[in-house]
């Protein structure tokens, strides 16, 4: 016994002195979030929202500022007002705004409203404020896009603004991108940014010059699993090579619509699973019944629907998305009819591989709800 302990020794006491050494690097991080690192481990316990994604509602324009709500996926249910109560005193005013668009990089939440709100940076796993662009009546903000720890892009009704994440101060508009700017994605050395007067403009990610634009294009962005970006407009379907910016495209026999009369971000999302691109067959800005999954192996891909919601319901805000986590395409609808339809909502969960339904959530209240964000 005593020979085997002497022979273990040189394997215990090297994880003594990891575990000796992670104690002494215990640290508290801001917002709440504790782990433990050292030089090559970084540990961070599981935050408060995680295990979920979170849904950005526009709120009843003029009625109330738009909200941030939290599916749970270890619960199963949806918990709203997130922000405000885990921030109290704090709030996404004025009600005029609307809240649109929301996305995580580097481990913070970015929320973004329309029509004079602000621009507020959270923390992605504890919800707490970070900073804030203040609301103002100038203030139209779309969509953001970082581009490293230390600058992105904000789009709005009326161009493009670089942004200084530390001190959230705007630079000057960027020169040859005009009028309303919506969705954006970085993808290796280039920015791809919607605008509504000249369809895809493709940034250079360092200069911020204009590389390249498509036209025609109204429905963006999303990235499939090989790293293409795929954009929409019109009857067709489009993946650009991030490297080359060649351009494919692909026939769709129906009318993709985009939103810039009411923006919100696109209806189109892919999977991290396999190369399949999810497009919702929207109205002329919302209100699609019906959701098609494309793959080039299939070429009856736009034949026929992938998911086709409940009779009686239709698409809001994007409508679509992937829920990388699970394999999932979540839905959000709301009843048909306008006026206090708008007031029954219905987070639905599908398949992304059969496009079976897995399970449907009903809640009440005019959230009209955006987009959903993962981490």
């Amino acid at each position: 016994m005593k020979k085997s302990a002497l022979k273990l020794l040189p394997c215990i006491f090297p994880v003594l002195l990891l575990v000796s050494s992670c104690k002494k690097d215990i640290i508290n991080k801001a917002q709440g979030v504790n782990s433990v690192t050292d030089k090559a481990l970084t540990i961070r316990s599981v935050g408060k929202y995680d295990n979920g994604f979170f849904l950005i509602n526009e709120g009843w324009y003029a009625h109330g500022t738009g909200t941030v709500s939290f599916y749970d996926y270890g619960t199963g249910t949806i918990t709203d007002s997130v922000f405000t109560k885990e921030n109290p005193g704090l709030n996404l005013n004025p009600t005029s705004s609307t809240l649109q668009y929301g996305t995580i990089f580097n481990d913070k939440l970015f929320l973004v409203s329309k029509v004079g709100g602000p621009f507020v940076i959270v923390n992605s796993h504890t919800l707490k404020e970070i900073n804030r662009i203040a609301a103002k009546s100038t203030n139209d903000f779309r969509a953001f896009v970082g581009i490293d720890t230390t600058k992105g892009l904000i789009s709005t009704g009326s161009g493009i603004y670089p942004v200084n994440l530390q001190t959230l101060a705007l630079g000057t508009k960027i020169s040859g991108v005009t009028g309303q700017v919506g969705d954006m994605i970085k993808a290796g050395n280039y920015v791809f940014v919607l605008s509504q007067s000249s369809g895809v403009i493709v940034l250079n990610a360092s200069t911020n010059a204009v590389v390249k634009t498509i036209t025609g294009m109204l429905c963006a962005f999303a990235r499939s699993m090989d790293g293409a970006i795929w954009a929409a407009g019109g009857t067709q379907l489009i993946r650009i090579d991030p490297a080359t910016l060649v351009v494919q495209t692909i026939t769709v026999p129906f009318q993709i619509y985009g939103s810039w009369s009411a923006w919100h971000p696109g209806s189109i999302t892919a999977s991290t699973t396999e190369n399949a691109i999810f497009i919702a067959r929207n109205a002329t800005s919302s209100g699609g019944t019906q959701v098609y999954k494309y793959t080039a192996a299939n070429s009856a891909s736009f034949t026929t629907p992938f998911i086709t919601v409940p009779t009686g319901r239709e698409l809001y805000g994007a409508g679509v998305a992937y829920a990388p986590a699970h394999n999932q395409v979540i839905v959000n609808t709301v009843h048909s009819g306008f006026t206090t339809n708008f007031s029954f909502n219905d987070l639905v969960f599908y398949n992304a591989s059969s496009g079976a339904q897995i399970n449907d959530i009903a809640y009440t209240g005019y959230y009209f709800p955006s987009v959903a964000v993962f981490h």
